[in-house]
């Protein structure tokens, strides 16, 4: 008969006598099941071996499709190894947070859909429309290790978001909870792709959720529609993606100028992008979160390019409060909003908006806004209907 899970344990981190697998294994289902009181979808435990992972991640970088993210290169070292991150550290407790917001439609991805296809309206990332996932996860995350220090005692731990330098994907593939998808996002059979990711490192030798060598079931097959429909064909090929032809990269951490020959690929895509995600067929199971916290704000779902673009500074500060929007600044709002407007019919209220920037005091705003008004009177231009004089002109 088992112990009661956690029952009397005391971590000791210099004990150097026999492990207690059983009452390890019982911990293991306690964490299992608190996560889920605390509103994880999912939670496995994994070792901290990521070696065969690296050269993948040393690839990328070599070929420089990382961009501007010169993190990524310059923290190399401590994604190779998380005891850097942790000293003696054993397990990983990867969890999964789901965000489809608690009142989303069965149809939601139709509904998604049909937005991309109307260019006056601001598509942003399913994600990024409710409070700042990093708070959330942080926060939850914590919760969690403190409820493992209450069943047994001081131990060593860190909470991980993705703003620190670990392959949170491969963790969690290890850890049992889905696999690497074509478009690089791990996907799970039971909830699709639309969740966060967030780790807990730590001295406990835990009992991985998987055996460490038992082979990982991949369920993409011969599907290539992420990589069919992404805009900029930024997935260069399956489980290869070019962050710098990316629209979440290009929107959100991109800095300067986003390169011409890809703005019209974006669309109305002004801060993140979903098209891989809702093209995914895993994702009609995608789950809606339990939390209120991933609720849309500010009407984030249904606005428009030309509401956006007038936002003052102090607007996009107090709409944007407690989001992860509000990280990229007012100027690359602007800038992204610039670049939709420029996709987008020509109308009064578009160009009105455009004009009113025309002058505007960062010269990376003004700059894409200018790109904008050239694109309209591109258009205006080619769609002029042809003289008497510019007929007699081609006759000759």
């Amino acid at each position: 008969m088992n112990p009661p899970a956690g029952a009397s344990f005391r971590h000791d981190p210099d004990a150097t006598g026999p492990v207690d697998e059983a009452r390890l294994a019982g911990l293991a289902r306690q964490i299992m099941a608190w996560g889920e009181e605390l509103g994880f979808g999912a939670v496995g435990i994994a070792d901290v071996d990521t070696a065969t992972a690296m050269p993948h991640l040393q690839a990328w970088l070599d070929a420089g499709r990382h961009g501007d993210m010169d993190y990524m290169a310059r923290h190399r070292h401590l994604r190779a190894d998380p005891r850097l991150l942790l000293p003696r550290a054993a397990r990983v407790i990867s969890a999964r947070l789901d965000y489809r917001p608690r009142h989303d439609r069965a149809d939601w991805i139709d509904r998604e859909t049909a937005r991309l296809a109307q260019p006056e309206q601001a598509v942003v990332s399913i994600y990024a429309r409710g409070r700042d996932y990093h708070k959330v996860l942080r926060q939850r995350l914590q919760q969690l290790a403190a409820r493992i220090g209450q069943q047994i005692g001081p131990y060593g731990y860190r909470v991980c978001t993705d703003s620190a330098p670990l392959l949170e994907v491969e963790l969690a593939r290890k850890a049992g909870l889905g696999w690497r998808g074509k478009h690089t996002l791990l996907l799970s059979r039971q909830a699709g792709s639309l969740f966060f990711l967030g780790e807990i490192l730590t001295d406990l030798p835990l009992q991985p959720s998987v055996p460490p060598d038992a082979p990982g079931d991949e369920h993409c097959g011969s599907c290539a529609r992420c990589i069919d429909v992404c805009p900029t064909q930024a997935i260069v090929a399956p489980y290869q993606l070019d962050a710098r032809r990316c629209i979440s990269y290009l929107t959100i951490e991109h800095r300067g100028s986003i390169p011409v020959a890809l703005r019209p690929l974006m669309g109305n895509r002004v801060y993140g992008c979903d098209d891989c995600q809702l093209a995914c067929p895993w994702n009609k199971f995608a789950r809606v979160t339990r939390l209120p916290d991933f609720d849309v704000r500010h009407g984030l779902d249904a606005a428009t390019l030309v509401e956006l673009f007038a936002w003052s500074p102090e607007d996009f500060e107090a709409r944007h409060a407690g989001s992860a929007i509000r990280r990229i600044g007012h100027e690359r709002w602007l800038r992204n909003l610039a670049v939709a407007l420029g996709n987008a019919p020509g109308t009064p209220a578009v160009l009105a908006a455009l004009r009113a920037r025309a002058d505007h005091p960062s010269p990376l705003v003004r700059e894409h806004v200018q790109w904008a008004l050239a694109q309209h009177a591109g258009r205006t231009h080619a769609a002029a209907p042809a003289t008497s004089e510019s007929l007699s002109l081609r006759r000759g």
